[in-house]
């Protein structure tokens, strides 16, 4: 027969036996519990850094002229001398001539910011810009020339002439929808840049003023 004592023993040992086991499965369930969180974690955690860690290429363009305007601007130069406010007779000189101008209007695209948020794309434009205009010497039209000895045009007032005449060909360029046809073919490149690395027909595009 089994003795008070060992009865005893067998006891404590079982008592033991499931206190371990217990421990064990809290244990594993916390564990478990804990590797859902960690994997929680890293998906929400891929999910944030994407429009981060994206690049599309235009990044490093810098500028680039979006849309080109060709214009012919024609000048009046003309001067005379004068005397008490009146003019002298046989004095006054005038020309009249035309050059082209090949205006460049774009972005700065290190400038353009972007994100993501579920599938809409956000874009932030700056303001397209002038980035530069050309004058064709090899164009230049003369139609009128008369020149007087006693008043004959100075280097500076030509000089001066041709920096208006530029001037006024980028306001003509402007009036006439440059900056805004920039800013459609601008949306239209970047367009190409996100279509080659989304799917365009499950994210939407939305241009902002920056």
């Amino acid at each position: 027969m089994v003795g008070k004592k060992e009865k005893q023993g067998f006891k404590a040992m079982f008592k033991r036996m499931l206190a371990s086991r217990l421990a064990a499965g809290i244990a594993a369930a916390l564990a478990a519990l804990l590797l859902l969180v960690i994997v929680g974690l890293g998906i929400r955690s891929v999910v944030l850094s994407e429009s981060k860690s994206t690049k599309l290429g235009f990044e490093n363009i810098g500028e680039l002229a979006t849309q080109t305007a060709y214009c012919t601007s024609v000048n009046v130069t003309e001067g005379s001398r004068e005397l008490f406010g009146v003019t002298i007779p046989f004095t006054q000189s005038k020309y009249i001539y035309s050059y082209d101008i090949v205006i460049k209007a774009g972005f700065d695209f290190t400038e353009i910011e972007w994100e993501i948020k579920d599938t809409a794309i956000t874009v932030r434009l700056p303001e397209a810009k002038i980035l530069s205009s050309e004058l064709k010497w090899d164009s230049f039209k003369l139609y009128h020339e008369d020149e007087s000895i006693f008043k004959q045009i100075k280097m500076e007032e030509n000089n001066e002439a041709l920096k208006n005449l530029v001037q006024n060909a980028e306001m003509d360029a402007v009036a006439n929808g440059s900056l805004d046809n920039a800013r459609s073919n601008a949306e239209t490149i970047l367009r190409g840049f996100f279509g080659n690395v989304y799917n365009l027909e499950e994210y939407e595009i939305r241009f902002i003023n920056k």
